[in-house]
């Protein structure tokens, strides 16, 4: 019997000092604590590379970027520090991307679910396709975006926010994502968006290093605190996955039938 299919993280670095992350899940790229954990260790160590000059943010496929949090594993939380700790994964990613010390560009190819959407905008660039359609789902399944929410309004504002968050049925598009500074580009497919990836990380790779990483530092100006709070917005999702009401809506998402 073969093992099962619990999915992957890989970095690679390229001569020019180009590094990709590429993360993968079959469920829709979806992210369980084991990938959350890889990706705090890959993004770190790009970042402490010496020979990494700016960071790529990828996942695999050409359909969801990426699903958020894993249902099947929120469903196997038992107790507040169970719940915590999972969604700290969250906040140690967007952590890990706001003190590394490298540029971030996030290449969006697909549809960002409410955890993807943190993680499109804990980083400090985003090119995306016109597929890349947005949606914060958490109020849906009886909790909230609390981890992603100081990220995501660091980005978009909280008019936008709000919109995204209490529609959370909703799709919103690409070119609204655009419009509300989530994206940064927005391209009619995926050979177009690699391209401008490409293009994009090569020139940034021929800028001066200590330049970049000043730039970094005034990007994330005003943050020094996320460790803290980000940790405290994890506990409050902890424990409202506990609830009744969000256990019975995972387990009807899960059996479609919601």
């Amino acid at each position: 019997m073969s093992e099962p299919d619990n999915g992957s993280v890989n970095l690679t670095i390229s001569d020019d000092g180009i590094a990709t992350i590429t993360f993968y899940h079959p469920a829709q790229n979806s992210l369980p604590s084991a990938l959350l954990a890889e990706l705090v260790e890959k993004i770190a160590k790009a970042g402490e590379n010496a020979e990494t000059r700016v960071i790529i943010l990828k996942s695999e496929g050409n359909r969801t970027f990426c699903a958020g949090a894993s249902f099947d594993e929120l469903l196997q939380i038992k107790d507040k520090k169970q719940g915590a700790e999972f969604f700290a994964g969250f906040a140690r990613v967007i952590n890990t991307c706001r003190k590394s010390p490298k540029i971030i560009i996030a290449r969006i190819q697909g549809k960002a679910v409410g955890g993807g959407v943190g993680l499109a905008a804990a980083a400090d660039y985003c090119l995306a396709t016109e597929a890349a359609s947005v949606k914060l789902s958490e109020l849906a399944i009886g909790i909230g975006p609390f981890v992603i929410s100081p990220a995501v309004i660091r980005k978009i504002g909280l008019p936008a926010f709000s919109q995204l968050t209490i529609r959370a049925v909703d799709f919103q598009t690409a070119q609204w994502a655009m419009e509300k500074g989530l994206y940064n580009e927005v391209y009619r497919d995926i050979e177009t968006l690699d391209a401008a990836v490409d293009t994009l990380s090569q020139k940034l790779a021929s800028y001066h290093p200590e330049a970049l990483h000043g730039l970094k530092e005034i990007l994330w100006e005003g943050t020094e605190d996320w460790d803290q709070l980000l940790n405290t917005r994890a506990a409050v999702s902890g424990e409202l996955v506990l609830s009744e009401f969000t256990q019975n809506t995972l387990s009807d998402f899960l059996k479609g039938k919601r």
